[in-house]
């Protein structure tokens, strides 16, 4: 993790060893400047916050302050005052200061000051940072990441788009397969006529045939009109199967028949029509297993797995999670009404941390949940599911109240920990307890490592 940077312009001797001993941990680099040359000489943009005393020799902290904001306009300060300069870093305050303390300091306070200016940064930067990827789509509408395993299946996707080939897309359940399905068929020479998905495990077997091929007037009960399939309504265009494993045998050789003779004929029809149509197909079924066991035809197997792209589960390209939480936050707030501005530090660090058996459906819904629940302008941790927090929900089984409750504390506290090395200080910072407290809690509920 990135150090955090603290750049001191002050030409006291005692200032610069409190900073040491305020700033002694590895988490932060401290750099100490005297005059404003070397105030110049030590800044740089990843400064995380200038703590600038108002008296320097041969200049003013004001003065300093304007130097460095022309070279680095984020430049965030805060200004030492003596007594009698309050004014001035009131009016430093005016030229966009951040804040003002008052020595002597209290350390504690500094350090408090220091912290939330940090965290503010870090988190504008990271938010700067989700909305400049966010517009990097790869040209691919609905399709966000930056991942290399994404930007593999893209590439396929550009490469095979303007064939005719078929394509077998595969992967787990939520990981997008219609997406992808739906950008081969806009990138191809198809993609102004129709895109139909047949979701091949909602329907019944008996209605396979009709709402394929279509049907006569009078080719079974009901039938009171022609009507056409979704073959010949989709000519010129891209039909899309989706879940092909749960095809009948009896269905699946018609469809080869129709991917190798291009024609079909309507349930009770005596005539043939000609169609041309592009199949694509997915599953999140190991289809050659199916094969092997008799239940998938081998021929249509192949006939289908002509181009075959896999999409990875999401557990396997995290870095895309922020970007896409990022998308449906916008979404779902502005379609809720929620004036909702981003994600806190630890509602990310939670997402990152889950693994999304269900992919990007189950992010998504997990994001859903968050922008209702949420009453602040920013996403808190308390608002996801207690799976993704890692918080087993009781059984009855569990005990009484207290029990249950003491059963998510040590669950709560042992997760914390194990994230913080089992440093006490740090486990109580991040669940924002007195150290004490969180040592009387470990105590009490037995908590070793």
């Amino acid at each position: 993790m990135r150090k955090k940077i603290v750049h001191l312009v002050d030409d006291e001797i005692v200032i610069h060893d409190i900073f040491k001993r305020i700033f002694q941990e590895p988490e932060y680099e401290l750099r100490i400047s005297e005059n404003k040359a070397q105030a110049k000489s030590n800044h740089s943009s990843d400064v995380d916050v200038v703590i600038m005393d108002q008296m320097i020799p041969g200049s003013s902290g004001l003065e300093i302050f304007k130097e460095l904001k022309k070279d680095d306009p984020q430049v965030r300060v805060i200004f030492l005052t003596a007594f009698g300069t309050i004014e001035a870093a009131i009016e430093a305050i005016r030229q966009g200061a951040l804040d003002y303390l008052q020595k002597p300091f209290n350390n504690v306070e500094l350090r408090h000051r220091v912290e939330r200016v940090v965290k503010e940064r870090r988190l504008n930067q990271e938010n700067t940072q989700l909305k400049r990827a966010l517009d990097d789509r790869f040209g691919f509408e609905n399709i966000i990441g930056r991942s290399p395993l994404l930007k593999k299946v893209l590439g396929i996707v550009e490469s095979v788009a303007d064939s005719n080939s078929t394509v077998l897309i595969t992967g787990e359940s939520g990981t997008g397969k219609e997406l992808i399905a739906k950008a081969i068929h806009s990138h191809s020479n198809r993609r102004a006529m129709p895109f139909s998905p047949f979701n091949s495990s909602n329907i019944p077997a008996n209605l396979f045939e009709s709402l394929l091929f279509g049907y006569k007037k009078g080719a079974y009960t009901g039938a009171v009109a022609d009507k056409k399939g979704i073959f010949e309504e989709a000519d010129g265009g891209t039909i899309f199967f989706d879940e092909i494993a749960n095809l009948s045998d009896e269905t699946q050789s018609k469809i080869l028949r129709v991917l190798q003779e291009k024609e079909i004929q309507p349930l009770g029809g005596s005539q043939i029509k000609k169609v041309d149509v592009r199949v694509l197909a997915a599953t999140n079924i190991d289809l050659m297993a199916r094969v092997k066991g008799g239940e998938f035809r081998e021929d249509l197997y192949y006939r289908l797995n002509i181009i075959n792209i896999h999409l990875p589960p999401l557990r396997e390209r995290k870095e895309d999670i922020p970007l896409l939480a990022e998308a449906f936050l916008k979404r779902f707030a502005r379609e809720n009404g929620k004036a909702i501005k981003g994600m806190g530090a630890k509602f990310l660090r939670q997402l990152m941390d889950y693994n999304w058996p269900g992919n990007i459906r189950e992010l998504q819904n997990a994001m859903l949940r968050a922008v209702l629940l949420s009453n602040s302008e920013t996403l808190e941790p308390e608002s996801l599911a207690p799976e993704i927090l890692g918080l087993r929900a009781p059984r009855p089984d569990d005990g009484g109240f207290n029990e249950r409750v003491d059963a998510y504390k040590r669950q709560l506290i042992v997760e914390t920990l194990e994230r913080t090395n089992w440093v006490q200080k740090k486990a109580a910072e991040e669940l924002q307890l007195k150290p004490s407290t969180l040592y009387e809690l470990i105590k009490r509920l037995r908590i070793g490592k």
